[in-house]
């Protein structure tokens, strides 16, 4: 099958030759890789040197603006693997944590199970994130998954990795002109805009070549900003629902008080009227398409109850405890608790209460060849 590797690059010249080397040694007749270069270095002079005498075709496309970020740069190659009629593209970095070596195998697992995208997930089967600076990079990247699959779960519910940036997809399959691209996840953005057959294949994400990682706190802010752009529909009713609630809880809350009763029973009585009436709101209007997902209403209602019951027992001991300390208004400081737990509560209503059954089947092995690590240089961390 014809295929193109789009690598995007940003100052990544000491791993360019690496890179080639190994797609080479893997990749037959009909593959090339092209290069989509935003560097401010000589990276794009060391990719006409390695091109001179690489294996495999090598081109070039650097953009004096770098438009859209990384996931821009992904959508330039994209659209250059269409006009050279490839098949499929497979989409990496160019830093060697993603391992030229599976790529055949990402192309093998598409045509066999008839794909239009197949995922290398570092969190099923025996992937492994181990590559990612540190337990914190780790921690934020299993966190932005699940707020991800939460706020797609029918689009993402054979994904386990939607944050990764190693990927094949069929070109035939998507519109680059639909897409909007932010940040580093296009991933993300191309599942979210376009219906496609995925399924997924475990890789180990291995550590940098060379060079230093691009991830910053201002890619974060792009991310939440795409999953907003993205998911606005589905969050919004939630969100006002769960304000409606809030009202309803705090207004149950004073008028208790003021007939007398104690606040810690006026909290129990309003969190459960609010659990209560927050589920059939939600239930209609947020994930009436996904309720035949969710086993019965009974069961549905269980488990929101219980979770919910759960953590309104948890708020409200912290409302006792900093009522008691230091705050004399204890209708301010359960508005506040409402509101940190408001994300927990989407998650666990989207990832468990609703979340839709898996289409495609779990890899039935893991293609991951056996791999030489490789020499990593003192500057990596």
């Amino acid at each position: 099958m014809s295929v193109t590797v789009v690598v995007p690059t940003y100052n990544e010249g000491p791993n360019v030759a690496e890179l080639v080397r190994r797609l080479g040694q893997v990749l037959r007749d009909g593959a090339d890789v092209v290069f989509v270069d935003d560097s401010d270095d000589d990276t794009p002079a060391v990719i006409a040197q390695v091109a001179a005498d690489a294996a495999l075709p090598v081109r070039l496309i650097h953009r004096e603006v770098p438009v859209g970020g990384l996931s821009g740069a992904v959508v330039e190659g994209l659209r250059a693997a269409q006009e050279a009629g490839a098949e499929w593209a497979v989409v990496m970095d160019g830093d060697l944590q993603h391992p030229p070596e599976l790529v055949p195998a990402l192309l093998e697992r598409g045509r066999a199970d008839g794909a239009d995208v197949v995922v290398a997930s570092r969190y099923t089967g025996s992937g492994d994130a181990g590559g990612l600076d540190g337990p914190g990079r780790r921690l934020v990247s299993r966190a932005s998954g699940l707020l991800a699959r939460s706020m797609f779960p029918v689009r993402l519910r054979n994904v386990t990795d939607p944050m990764t940036g190693f990927f094949a997809v069929r070109t035939d399959r998507i519109d680059t002109a639909e897409l909007r691209p932010r940040g580093f996840k296009i991933l993300l953005e191309i599942l979210a805009r376009t219906r496609l057959d995925v399924v997924e294949e475990p890789f180990v994400f291995g550590e940098r070549f060379a060079g230093r990682s691009k991830a910053s706190l201002s890619n974060g802010l792009r991310y939440v900003q795409q999953l907003w752009a993205l998911r606005f529909g589905r969050l919004s009713p939630f969100a006002v629902i769960g304000a409606l609630g809030a009202v309803l809880n705090l207004a149950i809350l004073a008028g208790l008080q003021a007939a007398g009763l104690h606040y810690l029973p006026a909290v129990i009585v309003s969190n459960v009227v609010t659990i209560v009436t927050n589920f059939l709101l939600q239930e209609r209007f947020v994930f009436g398409d996904l309720r035949h997902e969710g086993g019965s209403v009974w069961r549905r209602f269980t488990q929101s109850f219980a979770f919910n019951g759960t953590e309104a027992l948890v708020r409200t001991l912290l409302l006792w405890w900093i009522v008691e300390q230091a705050a004399p208004h204890p209708e301010l400081v359960q508005a506040a608790l409402i509101l940190l737990a408001f994300v927990v509560r989407f998650v666990f209503h989207a990832q468990v209460v609703y979340r839709p059954a898996r289409t495609a089947p779990a890899p039935a092995f893991d293609a991951m060849p056996s791999l030489t690590p490789l020499r990593r240089e003192p500057e990596d961390r």
